[in-house]
């Protein structure tokens, strides 16, 4: 066989094994391309939407490990999204990082009070939201040591399955707000301050770092229902838990 182009000879790109599948939610087709390509050279299987129909239509087939949502589609408001996915039993437990050209406060705010588990603005770093994703991932991935923990009387966070119960009865939380439970009651009557809950987040953007962790704490009460109250908050310092 004859090559008649030097450029033949040369190798395809070599990319590390396909891994942890992400879905990149984006109408700008470029952003959706680039974030996909760094995704995949570091390991990971990607999939990509314009709109929020096609996304839906492809969840009803197969879950992702993770979702990365802009914020403004075509078809779709992200906020609106994420506030289902957070709010459905079927979807609660996938992370999602929110993406948006206005990086307001305000918007921050908005979307980690819907859920949200991380939140980059455009322009952004690839390399930089490739390791926000890996920090995320890795999170979901340490391995569990115990299998159950009982808080006070009537709360029960199973670790296997990553559910909680408040008397008997399923509680759906957010990633975040799970996590935050379980650095809580890990060491109960432990002072945790803000900064130390936001590390366990593994949230790298701390600008708004006193709201992030107080909105969390917020939504996490009010789905304890009476049992949130064992939630303490030391004024100046951070949060504790007592039974």
């Amino acid at each position: 066989m004859s090559i008649r182009n030097k450029d033949e000879l040369k190798s395809p790109p070599i990319y590390p094994k396909m891994g942890k599948l992400v879905y990149v939610i984006d109408d700008e087709p470029d952003i959706s391309e680039l974030v996909s390509l760094n995704l995949i050279k570091s390991g990971f299987s990607t999939k990509q939407f314009e709109s929020g129909e096609s996304f839906f239509a492809e969840m009803k087939k197969s879950l992702p490990d993770l979702i990365i949502l802009d914020v403004m589609l075509p078809d779709s408001d992200g906020f609106e999204i994420c506030k289902y996915l957070k709010s459905d039993a079927n979807y609660s437990s996938i992370p999602v990082i929110m993406l948006t050209a206005r990086g307001t406060e305000m918007e921050k705010i908005l979307g980690l009070e819907l859920g949200a588990d991380d939140y980059v603005t455009k322009p952004f770093s690839p390399r930089e939201l490739v390791a926000r994703v890996k920090a995320i991932l890795r999170r979901e991935n340490k391995e569990v040591v115990s299998t159950k923990i009982l808080i006070g009387r009537n709360v029960e966070i199973d670790q296997q399955k990553y559910e909680v119960f408040v008397d008997k009865r399923k509680v759906d939380l957010t990633s975040s707000e799970y996590k935050i439970l379980c650095l809580l009651s890990d060491r109960k009557g432990w002072v945790f301050s803000r900064e130390q809950i936001l590390d366990k987040l593994g949230a790298i953007d701390k600008g708004v770092l006193d709201r992030t962790v107080d909105v969390h704490i917020k939504n996490l009460r009010e789905k304890l229902g009476n049992s949130g109250k064992m939630i303490k908050n030391i004024r100046g310092v951070g949060y504790k838990l007592e039974d």
